[in-house]
């Protein structure tokens, strides 16, 4: 199906997502991030995707925050439900067992950040600008981002970038560790497709269970994050693909993995 405000599309075992509101600078409001939902349904349905790589239409901006003038007519419902909704869509993306690349191409702003934040990696070119300017409108952030950036980066980065509003260079945002990777325009996405490859030829269901390793992991005292480690680690002893990749390293061969 044809999106209104994104286009998608699946190449060589990755999904494309690409936000296309260039006017408003691919700002988000709920029929995007409906659409979004949809798509990563979709996404993670079809078992030929292995990855996802996410980047905004244009030059200028990835996501450039919330659209302000659907932003200005919510009332203290309708704004949690609002927020809610938005929560629940990109903790699908973090949480969907195939992971997603960011591929930042200009402005990650307010709910634009907090989509890069819920993908599992981030590639910014260089003249991406990233923050949380919610209070400067008078609001936080809605989509996670209080949580996710703190998370990240400590509670000392969060507290700045919240705090002040200000956005910060595609550099600093590598210093503090906000994103993996700062390179030329031109590179953005053929880096962004050369790390989905290298992800795209492992098992799927190694790389499934790695992601769930960390993600969970990173919520649970050390003790129960090395349990829940070696859990899934034997779960994975269970699977064809680690047969097959054995096998494979043994006969010196590429292994050939089908997701079992």
């Amino acid at each position: 199906m044809a999106y209104e405000n994104l286009l998608f599309e699946i190449k060589d075992q990755i999904a494309y997502i690409t936000f296309n509101r260039p006017k408003v600078l691919n700002a988000l409001n709920r029929k995007t991030v409906e659409e979004l939902g949809d798509a990563l349904n979709r996404a993670r349905e079809d078992s030929s995707v292995r990855a996802l790589i996410l980047t905004g239409a244009g030059e200028k901006s990835f996501v450039a925050g919330a659209d302000i003038n659907e932003l200005a007519q919510r009332t203290p419902v309708d704004g949690k439900d609002f927020s809610l909704f938005g929560q629940e869509i990109f903790h699908r993306l973090e949480t969907m067992g195939k992971p997603s690349i960011a591929a930042i191409n200009g402005f990650a702003l307010g709910g634009g950040c907090e989509l890069a934040l819920s993908c599992t990696m981030r590639i910014a070119s260089k003249n991406a600008r990233l923050g949380q300017p919610e209070v400067k409108l008078g609001i936080i952030p809605g989509y996670g981002g209080s949580q996710r950036l703190a998370r990240l980066c400590g509670k000392g980065i969060a507290h700045e970038l919240i705090l002040s509003g200000e956005m910060i260079s595609a550099d600093e945002a590598l210093r503090v560790g906000l994103v993996n990777h700062v390179v030329e325009q031109a590179e953005l996405i053929p880096t962004a497709e050369s790390i989905a490859k290298k992800i795209a030829a492992n098992a799927p269901l190694a790389v499934k269970f790695a992601m769930e390793a960390v993600e969970h992991g990173m919520e649970m005292p050390q003790e129960e994050g090395l349990f829940l480690e070696a859990t899934l680690f034997g779960l994975c002893c269970a699977t064809e693909d680690m047969r097959e990749g054995t096998r494979a390293f043994i006969e010196k061969r590429p292994a050939q993995f089908k997701g079992k």
